[in-house]
């Protein structure tokens, strides 16, 4: 499946689409090596070198891993994986986020894991899992924000998050009594409903 969407946040200005399987996976792969070895060791809960990657990234390309990129001028400076329940111990898909220095503090991952959840809903999952490293704040923060409880074990974050209970914005208004209230009730229907797009998109918020 080709899917491509061109939202922007008013901070990343890139684009974000998942990858055509094989002919692009090539992309992830590009992407992952360019990480630095911080950036590598969060990813990876330890550092990987280039051949590594390498494999990594072929396996992506035949075991049905659905990839959602983040383009910037045609490069691939952040990724989200979605790895398919067979692959794993517990039969729940995996979940994976990476994105380069240059585009962090931008809003990118909560972009990413949105266009994800949204991805995995589409497949008809119920439940996600996510392991981190336990240093990896700004992740653990991300997974957090989506609804993930982590527990800690030997250097590493572990956690699952229900999609059947993500949040879902509340647009309905109050029943009405007087003009003050019909007042009220549109300002803080209006507040309610800025605060839930921002949240969406991740305006406001670093990942």
């Amino acid at each position: 499946m080709n899917y491509q969407d061109t939202s922007r946040s008013a901070l990343a200005k890139g684009n974000v689409r998942t990858l055509r399987q094989q002919e692009e996976l090539p992309l992830l792969r590009d992407h992952l090596l360019r990480l630095d070895r911080e950036s590598r060791h969060d990813r990876f809960h330890g550092f990987m070198d280039d051949s590594f990657i390498e494999r990594y990234a072929a396996k992506c390309a035949d075991d049905g891993t659905i990839i959602i990129a983040y383009f910037e001028d045609g490069v691939v400076r952040g990724a989200a994986e979605l790895h398919p329940p067979d692959r794993s111990p517990d039969s729940l898909p995996e979940i994976a986020f990476s994105v380069e220095a240059s585009a962090r503090r931008r809003g990118v991952g909560s972009i990413l894991f949105h266009k994800l959840i949204g991805e995995a809903r589409a497949k008809g999952y119920h439940a996600l899992r996510i392991t981190t490293g336990a240093q990896n704040l700004a992740m653990r923060a991300l997974a957090h924000k989506f609804g993930a409880h982590l527990t800690f074990r030997q250097g590493e974050s572990s956690g699952t998050i229900d999609l059947k209970q993500q949040p879902q914005p509340q647009f309905a208004a109050p029943t009405i009594a007087t003009p003050a209230d019909a007042v009220r009730a549109m300002i803080n229907f209006n507040r309610a409903y800025w605060k839930w797009l921002l949240r969406m998109y991740g305006w406001g918020r670093t990942a």
